[in-house]
Formats: structure tokens, sequence, C-alpha cells
């Protein structure tokens, strides 16, 4: 295999088709794993630094999908809170937080309750997120019109140059009531596109979005909703269908959801008006 960037791998198939059998040079999406390390401060242990999440996912944008996974997490609320992120090592990222910042500890200490097999039950689950201080978006006033909605998933196909090569990629974006995407990630894990995505607004210091809705390529998760939550998100389209966790999510919350976006249609799940 002779890799190409860092993002895609060139290997030598065989190809079977139609026309018969031939031997030929392929792209696929590289696969690694990610090592996010946090340093921050103990009140009885002092200056700590520990392993707190390892993602496999396609290398690039590792910095914004690090910062986007500490705030999906709600272990920051800003920037700010971070002091240095040093990414000089191979497939490691370390971030360095503000001395006395304060934030649930227990969540360094467990796998998150957003991954679809861990046997939280759903209820549990949208209560975390009320008590980790999220709200319903009681002031979503983000509205798309049908014509402009239908066309959004060929729009994102247009802008996703590592699936154009390589077919092995899920695609986050934001766009605005126009219709025009505003940003793209990718990547070979839906919620590492999704957290680059985020990481790259926070970055950024647009947080929390208001005006803009994010799309995904694939199926609405649990997961996709509690970031697209917790980035003030007012909107989520996707191009497969939802879970039932995340309509649920998109109930109690108030943020529009649609699924199974294509050109001649949809299904809106949550929040019909918003479709004009």
């Amino acid at each position: 295999m002779k890799e190409t960037d860092k993002s895609v791998a060139g290997t030598s198939i065989v190809r079977i088709s139609s026309s018969g059998t031939e031997e030929v040079d392929d792209s696929i999406a590289v696969e690694e794993p990610l090592e996010i390390r946090l340093g921050y401060t103990d009140a009885h242990k002092g200056r700590i630094h520990k392993s707190i999440s390892i993602t496999m996912r396609t290398p690039g944008d590792d910095i914004s999908l690090a910062c986007g996974f500490l705030f999906s997490e709600s272990i920051i609320r800003s920037i700010d809170e971070i002091t240095s992120i040093d990414d000089s090592a191979d497939n490691v990222i370390r971030i360095e937080l503000k001395e006395n910042l304060q934030f649930d500890l227990t969540r360094l200490d467990r796998h998150f309750y957003t991954t679809s097999s861990c046997g939280v039950c759903g209820k549990a689950s949208l209560e975390a997120l009320s008590t980790s201080g999220y709200d319903a978006l009681r002031d979503n006033n983000f509205t798309i019109s049908r014509k402009i909605l239908t066309k959004l998933g060929s729009n994102l196909r247009e802008k996703q140059p590592l699936f154009s090569q390589t077919g092995g990629c899920h695609a986050t974006a934001t766009f605005n009531a126009n219709g025009n995407i505003v940003s793209v990630t990718e990547d070979v894990g839906r919620h590492n596109a999704m957290d680059k995505l985020i990481g790259g607004m926070l970055r950024a210091k647009i947080l929390p979005m208001q005006d803009m809705g994010i799309i995904v390529s694939g199926r609405a998760s649990f997961e996709l909703m509690q970031k697209a939550l917790v980035a003030g998100c007012p909107m989520l389209a996707a191009v497969g269908a939802p879970s039932s966790l995340a309509v649920e999510l998109a109930q109690e919350f108030n943020i529009t959801l649609v699924g199974f976006l294509s050109s001649t249609g949809c299904n809106i799940y949550h929040n019909s008006e918003a479709i004009l």
C-alpha cells in the first residue's frame, strides 16, 4: 500500500466486472487511531494528564476533531478554556485546560452514553443532556424552502473530494437558508466528521450556531443529534434515516429533523413548519 496523502492511500486490487477481470490501482480512505490526551487540574491530586479517548479516524483536521469532541461531550464550553494544543506526535493530540477549570470528572472515567450499543435507556440519555445544562431551542426560527432543501444532498455530494476518490467516508456540512454549503468535513467515522465540523466552528468562535443547519451524508443517530444540540444547531438534515432516539431528542429539544433527504423529497420528523 502506498500512501498518497494523509487521508487517502493507494493500493492494487483485482476488479471483476461484466467486461472481465483486471488488476488496477485504487484509492482508499485512510483509517488510523487518534489518541486525545487531556491535561487538567484535580482539586485533590493537582495537575493530571490523562488519555480520555482513542478514536479511529481519517487523518486531517485532528485539532478540530479533538476540540469538537471535548466540546460536544461538555468537557469544555469555550475554546478559551484551552491553554495549549500539541499535535507534534503522530496520532496523538495533547490539550491543556486552564487551571481550576470545573467540569464533570466522571465523563473521563466512562465510555460516553452516546454510543448506540452502550445499554443506557433512551430516557436516561435525554435526561443526561438536560442535567448537563442543555435546554430546548425555544427561539428556533431557522426556516428553509422545500425547493432549496431538496437540492442540499446534491450540493453536498459535489463538495466531498475524499468520497469522490474513495467512496469510503461520511460527510457533515453546515448550510444556510439559501442552500449554500458553508463548510464540509469528511471522515471514515460519521461522529468524527461531526466533531471536526463543530471543532472548526468552536475554534472560529461562531458557536452556538443559530442561522445555519447541519446536513449529514448518512443516517441521523442519537449521537449526531446530541452533538448538534450542543452546538446550538436548529436543523439537522440526513440523507438516510433517523433512529428512534434521534427523533425523541429532536422533539424534546425542538430541533428540526429531516430524514431521507433527496432531490425528490424528504421526511420531516419534527417541526414541519420550518420547511416553507
